[in-house]
């Protein structure tokens, strides 16, 4: 199920650049999105008078409504045009901050929120449909690891920046001035020209091109790149959100010493995205370098069931953090390059999709370890679901006709 296309004329360098630059400025949005609730969760729980649990709901509607909408979403990008669904996206997220912040109402809120996610659905259909219809194919990689670092600053700078305005303005001033981030990004694309289309359709008949709409998503291809999303999330997730707790209780380890840790994998991550860009634009296989990555991670991950001492702990999340970056803009690649072209948006949003699924199962799994007593196996699940995403890996890239 190679992408057969067809080239038109070559975007300018910096037509290519600044198209980069606004979408990957969407990507920091959404991710800023993502985390619009929780660092000023203390003070919309005190302005209302309502428990953390009922608080949750706004989360539960955002992530349940981008979950269920997300691949309805691809569609639609397909079919309508990714900058116009993408300008869409950002103004439904953007006026339903903006009313959550205005409207005295927690339900209100929640329902915000809920449109919120409807606006979140849009991000990654339709940005890696841009990225894949108006980049040249020798620069897709590093387009790829860049769009992925911006999502990773939006999350780094949602909790400093929020707090910061609501020290002046209260948390429905942060609401409002989040807002006003994606009415602004959402002008930018307005006004900025078409890029010309790189990748096309060439031209087949439906019949040689393949399977289509929903018998292509549920064609083995995707599906394993869809297993391979939400493994990932499952590596993320265990990694992430549970090594300091587990780190404490296997080995007391210190919190200081296990947050380092966690600090160093999460800037190193960052970082091993935009060497990953390099790599796989030099490096054709990629699924060889997503498998080399992940044995690596997995191998790492094995290890943190032994006591190491908190330098050596140290370095090896560090080293965990890197190659885990290094794996993203491959894995993309891998996706790019089995989706026939008019299909990206519905194949990327069904497969990032992965995502949600992953951030579901994680906290059952790794909780239930956790609350039995065997902190080891957050570190040993981890180690076995990266050696599951090399089957999945692999085998997408063997089914690719």
């Amino acid at each position: 199920m190679t992408a057969q296309a067809t080239e038109t004329l070559r975007p300018r360098a910096a037509s290519v650049t600044r198209l980069v630059a606004s979408i990957s400025t969407a990507h920091f949005v959404s991710h800023y999105y993502i985390l619009l609730l929780p660092p000023l969760f203390a003070f919309v729980r005190a302005d209302y008078a309502v428990s953390y649990t009922r608080l949750g709901l706004a989360l539960t509607a955002f992530n349940g409504v981008s979950a269920v909408l997300q691949t309805p979403a691809g569609f639609l990008v397909d079919r309508f045009g990714a900058r116009a669904i993408l300008i869409a996206g950002l103004l439904l997220g953007a006026i339903a901050f903006a009313v959550a912040g205005l409207v005295d109402s927690f339900w209100v809120l929640v329902a915000m929120f809920g449109l919120a996610g409807v606006g979140n659905t849009v991000y990654h259909p339709a940005d890696y449909t841009l990225l894949s219809h108006h980049i040249p194919p020798e620069r897709a990689a590093k387009a790829f690891s860049i769009h992925t670092f911006a999502g990773m600053l939006g999350s780094a700078a949602a909790p400093t920046s929020l707090l910061l305005m609501q020290s002046y303005w209260g948390w429905r001033g942060a609401f409002v001035g989040a807002a006003a981030l994606g009415f602004a990004v959402a002008a930018l694309l307005v006004v900025q020209r078409d890029v010309p289309v790189v990748l096309k359709p060439a031209g087949k008949s439906r019949a040689e091109q393949g399977p289509q709409g929903w018998r292509l998503l549920f064609s083995r291809p995707v599906l394993l790149n869809l297993m391979f999303f939400a493994l990932l999330a499952l590596i993320s997730g265990g990694l992430q959100n549970y090594s300091v707790v587990a780190l404490g209780a296997l080995h007391g380890t210190p919190a200081s010493a296990a947050t380092t840790a966690l600090s160093g994998y999460l800037a190193l991550s960052a970082i091993g995205v935009l060497v990953g860009g390099y790599v796989a634009t030099r490096v054709a296989q990629h699924g060889l370098v997503a498998a080399t990555g992940l044995l690596i991670v997995a191998i790492i991950a094995a290890v943190l069931v032994f006591n190491l001492g908190d330098a050596l702990l140290i370095a090896m999340m560090a080293a965990g953090g890197f190659c885990t970056g290094i794996i993203m803009p491959s894995r993309d690649m891998i996706v790019r390059e089995m989706t026939p072209p008019g299909s990206f948006g519905k194949v990327f949003g069904f497969v990032t999709n992965g995502f949600n699924l992953g951030g579901i199962v994680a906290p059952m799994i790794f909780g239930l370890a956790l609350d039995h007593g065997a902190p080891q196996w957050v570190f040993l699940m981890t180690a076995a679901f990266c050696l599951l995403s090399i089957f999945t890996v692999t085998g997408a890239q063997k089914s690719k006709a």
